[in-house]
């Protein structure tokens, strides 16, 4: 701060002189000493100047309701929400959001540099914080088959971006523990900066191995048990609640019931719709959930602010002291905790104000790339015996390897695995380079009957996922998505019951979040009906099945891939 700006600002620090804005009577939360206390809110030109008795240029009355920092999403992905990065930050925003730590894997996966300049420059203007880690798995593991490699040298050109702040989700956790020379070079890129995690399930050791490499935080946790392993080893856990992974209430959970320390703990969502964030709210869901589940209103408030905040090395928000900056929400009471004004940088934020829909480049809008497919590519043929199959879990994006008999049936005097209301098939098809690739698999839990579903969001290489009952509708909708360029597809008995287009690199809409979540509306309700169980978010579920970071079986275009064994198989039936 200059001077001559600081001097003006402290006359109104210590009240000589009237501040611009004060936040009149409000139970003030201090997260730095996890109280309220009742007083004013002193603001001038976005920045906080003190909390006490002020007078102002303009004085806003809160007549005793709650003013909190704005909360920060630890860790997400803004292509989840399947809208453009500028439509979902205003709408999370409202819900009280003003701080992002995004991670761009999904478009670099897809566009490589070109589609983290997309987000970056999505971004650069919204109302809200808006920080970005660099891709560090692109792809994701050696058996990927995406649109592009991201190598430390491309990461060089980024480190001067002061909204760059350290290194993306490190899913590939064997070239961690390995040393992999590449791996290690992208560590010690960003040496002084954080170091994200993503690492699920790893034993005693292996972990010791990956906190080790200088990796600190990680969102894949899914029981207290193993959060508490993560946190013995210095980490910081980022609770997620998202659209398919929740995994507050077992962990929360634990730490109350266990009168858990929660200085490691913070909250994020990852992946998590639109019409969701609309219906159920963002990172207040995430505060409101954890106090009814008896999380102190004070400790869940931290975890959604400064704990967060000094995670991530941002020392000018989280907070309500001198200094920081003016983002704010204001809560009814501490009961119903509901969101009834956001303000960023002392700015009230308007609510369902429309945001400007920037234009994304033509060539972010052609990445679908499949010919010659027919249903003859999906053929499973059935030796006997046993086979492996993908069980899905509810509430989970992990997945259980199931080995076992499955249903058959001769045909043409061949035997091949036939779908039932309990067994369907899962095939990815290779959709960046036209290479032909199509893995094919078994999938039980999903219970989808008389048709197929397909995505070309699916992590983290954004092939075409498509699970269906018959191999027809199943082609039917991956040539649907080659039409649309990309997008969610439902078929029923033969013809395109709907399609949601996701022209912005196969992942996102540019028409807006009210068309996203019309036709979503729709389409989910269908899903379920069509057999989909309740507890699954259709698409974003099925969006993960071919992630091969997540335990216990995915499938990809290569074939069927065993997680914990590091082991591909041609097909199901391989031992």
């Amino acid at each position: 701060m200059e001077l001559e700006k600081y001097r003006i600002h402290s006359k109104m620090a210590r009240g000589l002189e009237k501040a611009q804005i004060v936040f009149k009577n409000a139970r003030v939360f201090l997260s730095h000493t996890g109280e309220f206390v009742s007083g004013d809110v002193a603001v001038a030109d976005g920045v906080i100047l003190g909390i006490g008795t002020y007078e102002g240029e303009k004085e806003i009355p809160l007549d005793g309701k709650l003013l909190v920092p704005g909360f920060i999403d630890s860790h997400l992905h803004l292509e989840s929400t399947l809208v453009t990065p500028g439509e979902l930050v205003r709408q999370a925003a409202q819900c009280g959001t003003t701080t992002f730590i995004v991670d761009p894997h999904e478009s670099a996966n897809v566009s490589g540099t070109d589609g983290i300049d997309y987000i970056l420059e999505q971004t650069e203007s919204v109302p809200a914080n808006v920080y970005v880690m660099m891709p560090s798995c692109v792809p994701a593991t050696h058996v990927d088959d995406n649109g592009c490699t991201l190598t430390a040298g491309k990461m060089k050109a980024y480190l001067e971006n002061p909204r760059i702040l350290g290194l993306g989700e490190v899913m590939d956790a064997i070239s961690v523990i390995e040393g992999s020379v590449s791996m290690y070079e992208k560590l010690n890129l960003f040496q002084n900066r954080v170091r994200d995690g993503h690492a699920p399930f790893l034993s005693q050791g292996d972990l010791a191995a990956y906190a080790l490499a200088g990796i600190s935080t990680d969102h894949e946790c899914v029981t207290y048990e193993y959060a508490m392993e993560e946190c013995r080893n210095g980490m910081q856990v980022l609770i997620r609640e998202g659209s398919a992974a929740r995994n507050l209430d077992a962990i929360v959970k634990g730490i109350v019931e266990n009168h858990t320390d929660t200085e490691s703990f913070c909250f994020c969502t990852d992946d998590k719709h639109i019409e969701e964030i609309r219906r159920d709210g963002h990172i207040n869901y995430n505060v409101k959930r954890a106090v009814q589940l008896g999380l102190p209103l004070e400790r869940a408030l931290k975890m959604a602010t400064i704990q967060a905040a000094r995670c991530y090395g941002l020392k000018h928000v989280g907070a309500i002291a001198p200094g920081y900056q003016a983002d704010f929400v204001v809560l009814d009471d501490e009961k119903n905790l509901n969101v009834e004004d956001v303000y960023y940088k002392g700015e009230r934020i308007i609510p369902d104000e429309k945001a400007e829909i920037k234009p994304c480049p033509p060539m972010l809008k052609n990445t679908v790339h499949i010919s010659k497919l027919k249903e003859k590519c999906l053929k499973l043929a059935h030796p006997g015996g046993k086979a492996h199959v993908i069980l899905m879990e509810e509430g989970q994006i992990t997945t259980q390897d199931s080995y076992g008999e499955v249903p058959w049936k001769e045909e043409n005097g061949e035997c091949i695995f036939v779908s039932d209301s309990r067994y369907q098939k899962i095939a990815v098809v290779e959709r960046h380079k036209n290479t032909g690739k199509i893995g094919v698999g078994i999938l039980k839990g999903f219970g989808l009957t008389g048709g197929a579903i397909a995505s070309s969001v699916s992590h983290d290489s954004h092939n075409i996922i498509v699970v269906g009952d018959n191999d027809r509708d199943m082609i039917l909708a991956v040539k649907e998505l080659v039409r649309t360029q990309g997008g969610y597809t439902l078929v029923e008995n033969g013809s395109v019951y709907k399609t949601l287009p996701l022209q912005v690199m196969g992942l996102m809409s540019d028409e807006g979040y009210e068309k996203v979540n019309e036709t979503l509306a729709d389409m989910i309700p269908k899903a379920h009906k069509m057999g989909i169980p309740a507890g699954f978010d259709p698409f974003i579920t099925l969006s993960f099945m071919a992630l091969p970071v997540i335990p216990e079986i995915r499938v990809t275009p290569r074939g069927i891939y065993l997680v914990k064994e590091d082991r591909m198989l041609r097909d199901p039936f391989e031992r």
